[in-house]
């Protein structure tokens, strides 16, 4: 197999040599032309970002496929572009990348197989698998047998969230056209590229600054499907929008492109394959990679204390090394060193999100947390009470026995009354000094 020939269109106005606007290339879904799909969306970011699309063999521009191919090999073709896109532009100018459905399956197979080929990554109304194998199969030979005209009452029900084509006449008919137009043998080999795409069980590989955008009407790729995306990779948001179904660029433009408008901008120019930093809730420069993790080691151990700390780091390897680098940075570097909130309260919100997830082992070490945050057993007991109430009852009762057994174990730790302390108690404020 080699990548298909994919067709590129212009969907901005060209802008003066000398902008440094970021460059967006996006990719469509099934059925659909990429310019009709994007259109809505891409007049919205007129002047602010230059957005090139590409279309799926068969669609919009792009000839027929010479044979079959896979969701990995439209990757590769789109990663040669991207490269391409970069080389004629100054190295400060950021290329992104965002798809619809299999458009933002292949942006994943471009963060697994071509790192650094984007700044990042925006994947939308899609998932690391979508469908069934079996289901994608029998679509390709109905459409070999009948013509994708055959897919359009189907397609409308996909597409659109209720009422939408109704109060969107010309755009849901330009959208349908585009589905009648496609060739049916480049419908039915994407079709076939779906059935065999899965890459479920390499997220962890996406290095890539990467967002999900999905509808919350969207019976193709719920929005789960875009959070256990983010969750996935290395550097993950997931967002949902209300009223929106499968295509969402063209069912709610202004929010798709208020989205990467933030995401785009929010990439470090010319990043170039390295994970991105967070941005300080203060909006100043982010910090470098390093200083965000000494950071969050230090508050790491104020919170949990050494003893557990270097317990966890002794049993890092190969294989959790990258997950403790991430846990250091973005749960202890990024969140607990913010300041708006006090220790106090974020073991509160941390308690309550354990025991409503059944998490015991980690609500033990919580408690233990909580405590050392300055939180008194009272404070402890009222936020035991309140999960009964929002969580569930049992879970609250599982959550007194293990919070009872912890205090119990404290109680057996604390030294005697003459007996110097040899842990100091953190401050319970979350200060900007707090930070080394």
């Amino acid at each position: 197999m080699t990548s298909p020939r994919l067709s590129l269109v212009r969907l901005t106005s060209p802008l003066p040599d000398a902008t440094p606007a970021p460059l967006l290339l996006v990719g469509p879904s099934l059925g659909t032309s990429v310019e009709t799909l994007w259109a809505p969306t891409a007049a919205l970011l007129d002047g602010r970002v230059e957005v090139i699309g590409w279309d799926l063999p068969g669609h919009g521009d792009s000839p027929a496929p010479d044979g079959p191919f896979t969701v990995a090999d439209l990757a590769a073709g789109v990663a040669d572009v991207l490269r391409k896109l970069r080389d004629d532009r100054p190295a400060d100018v950021t290329v992104a990348y965002a798809g619809v459905s299999v458009g933002g399956a292949t942006g994943l197979e471009v963060g697994v197989n071509h790192p650094g080929a984007a700044d990042g990554i925006v994947v939308v109304c899609s998932g690391a698998a979508l469908g069934t194998p079996d289901g994608w199969r029998e679509r390709a030979a109905a459409v070999r047998a009948d013509g994708t005209a055959s897919m359009v009452e189907g397609s409308r029900g996909r597409w659109f969230a209720p009422g939408w084509a109704d109060a969107h006449p010309e755009l849901a008919t330009a959208l349908l056209d585009s589905l009648v137009d496609a060739d049916d043998e480049g419908y039915a080999a994407t079709c076939e590229a779906l059935a065999s795409y899965d890459v479920r069980a390499d997220l962890g590989r996406i290095t890539d600054p990467l967002l999900t955008i999905n509808g919350e009407a969207d019976q193709v790729a719920p929005p789960e499907l875009g959070r256990a995306v983010a969750d996935g990779v290395a550097a993950g948001r997931a967002i949902a929008l209300p009223g929106v179904a499968h295509l969402a660029p063209s069912e709610d433009p202004a929010a798709t492109a208020d989205a990467l408008l933030r995401f785009v901008t929010a990439l470090p120019q010319g990043w170039h394959g390295q994970a991105a930093e967070p941005t300080p809730a203060d909006g100043s420069e982010p910090d470098t990679r390093a200083q965000i993790h000494e950071a969050g080691m230090a508050v790491r151990r104020e919170v949990l204390g050494d003893a557990h700390v270097d317990r966890a780091n002794a049993k890092i390897d190969d294989f959790t090394a990258e997950f403790q680098d991430l846990i250091t940075r973005y749960a202890w570097g990024t969140i607990w060193t913010r300041p708006g909130l006090d220790r106090v309260t974020r073991s509160a919100i941390t308690l309550t999100a354990l025991i409503g997830g059944g998490h015991h082992d980690e609500l033990a070490m919580h408690v233990r947390a909580a405590m050392r945050n300055g939180m008194t057993r009272d404070q402890l007991r009222e936020v035991l009470l309140q999960s009964a109430i929002y969580c569930s009852v049992p879970s609250a009762n599982s959550a007194f026995r293990i919070a009872q057994e912890t205090l119990a174990q404290l109680d057996a730790e604390t030294p005697e009354p003459n007996q110097p302390q040899t842990t100091p108690t953190p401050p319970t404020q979350a200060r900007p000094g707090d930070r080394p």
